[in-house]
């Protein structure tokens, strides 16, 4: 995850109000996860802290988690004494019980493990009857038009993302809706919801261009997911 160790420090200052991220994801996840006051979370992939942080600001009990070492030290900085971080890899079985949380956020991370029916089986093992996952994602559609080939392609890409005056390659699965979906039903969840998320207000004024082309077309999409209470 050296990519990640990396760019860590930039991505966190980034991360806190760029369009995407601030605008567009947190607002979106956030609103499906709903009330979390005094339920067992899991940010899996957590990245600097700043989901953590909005959730812990919400009452919940919260265990974070990233791959990337660099990560996790940013999060700890950020969330103190409030959470339990831990380095840990969504490529790996999750280092929790069975049946042990009421709700699992990850965002924008999922696309980034290389076994996605396995990261949902673990989900699904680790959450109690009636717990739920918000998982959220790039949307496939705008994958397969940026990078082209066959829609139902299932293969690994790559990105250049800038972060101040460097340049970062990002791989990333790339998969057609009916993949991901599948890997999330195989696993036992139901599906809740299936959000293409617009824009929040707030970007409209920040980042104008971002908030008309998003208005036009999807950019990511989030799932809410079920873990039926008879299992």
């Amino acid at each position: 995850m050296s990519v990640y160790d990396d760019m860590a420090r930039t991505y966190a200052v980034h991360a806190g109000d760029s369009a995407y991220n601030a605008h567009y994801d947190r607002p979106a996840v956030l609103e499906l996860v709903g009330n979390v006051a005094g339920k067992r979370v899991v940010d899996a992939g957590c990245g600097p802290g700043l989901y953590a942080e909005e959730l812990l600001a919400r009452g919940a009990d919260l265990v974070a988690l990233d791959a990337s070492a660099e990560m996790v030290a940013i999060a700890r900085e950020r969330l103190g004494s409030r959470a339990h971080v831990l380095h840990a890899n969504l490529n790996d079985p999750l280092p929790f019980a069975a049946d042990e949380f009421d709700l699992i956020v990850s965002a924008l991370v999922i696309h980034h493990v290389d076994d996605r029916p396995a990261c949902f089986r673990e989900f699904f093992r680790a959450l109690k009857p009636g717990g739920r996952a918000v998982v959220s994602t790039q949307h496939p559609t705008t994958d397969w038009l940026r990078k082209g080939g066959s829609y139902f392609d299932v293969k690994e890409e790559e990105d250049v993302w800038h972060r101040g005056d460097v340049e970062f390659t990002v791989h990333f699965w790339r998969e057609p809706l009916t993949a991901l979906c599948a890997a999330a039903t195989d696993a036992g969840f139901l599906i809740d919801r299936l959000v293409e998320p617009l824009p929040a207000p707030s970007m409209r004024e920040r980042f104008p261009e971002d908030w008309e082309k998003l208005h036009r077309e999807p950019g990511f999409l989030v799932l809410r997911v079920v873990k039926p209470r008879d299992t």
